[in-house]
């Protein structure tokens, strides 16, 4: 297996550890995917003493086969980020997944989206000319980060950072083409589940997620 983290918190310090020449850097902040990104994404802030909040994303999963993902969408500025895996769209269709199959997976998690801009504190950042580090627990294929790094790059971003304890080798070789810096503490030979990287790995609640969020 390799390296392991006992939980998510473990895992975000252990990223700061490696992003030294971010420690207090001025106009930069640090943004975790919600929910999962959000523990790493606070305890990264807080050992680099730099300001923190959460970029909103949803995964786009392939009907039977919900972490497979086709796609992303991601909250930007009050608009919806979509990013579309067109080939692996067309291939899942041609498997005999219809396009209303895939409509009605986007329209649910558009809502929920929708849902969670208007209850979550601190989703709406003002990133322009700032650096942006995105945090996420883990990245198997990377469609919601890279739907995160279009909404942070929509508003305003000037540089770009992906930071992640485990990530497969496809997800962080497409993400080193839209960011300026892919920081992966682990990328495994065999990648299978995120959650196998961890000793602790349970689900977020909303208010787990907004209690870190109101004290950012």
């Amino acid at each position: 297996m390799g390296m392991r983290f006992r939980d998510r918190a473990e895992a975000g310090q252990r990223l700061a550890e490696g992003l030294p020449q971010f420690r207090e850097r001025p106009h930069t902040v640090v943004l975790g995917l919600a929910r999962g990104g959000v523990p790493l994404a606070a305890a990264a802030a807080s050992a680099l003493y730099l300001p923190f909040g959460a970029v909103l994303v949803r995964k786009l999963g392939i009907p039977g086969r919900s972490e497979t993902a086709f796609g992303a969408l991601a909250w930007s500025q009050g608009d919806v980020v979509r990013l579309i895996n067109r080939p692996l769209k067309d291939h899942i269709q041609a498997l005999g997944i219809s396009e209303a199959a895939l409509e009605a997976v986007e329209a649910h998690e558009r809502a929920e989206l929708v849902r969670r801009a208007r209850e979550y504190p601190g989703v709406d950042h003002d990133l322009r000319g700032k650096t942006t580090i995105l945090v996420d627990d883990g990245l198997a294929t990377g469609a919601t980060m890279r739907a995160a790094v279009e909404a942070v790059r929509s508003a305003g971003a000037r540089t770009v950072v992906a930071a992640v304890p485990v990530a497969s080798l496809e997800a962080a070789t497409s993400l080193g083409r839209v960011c300026d810096l892919v920081h992966a503490l682990h990328i495994p030979g065999k990648f299978n589940a995120v959650g196998a990287f961890y000793e602790h790995f349970e689900q977020l609640t909303d208010a787990e997620v907004m209690k870190q969020l109101e004290g950012a």
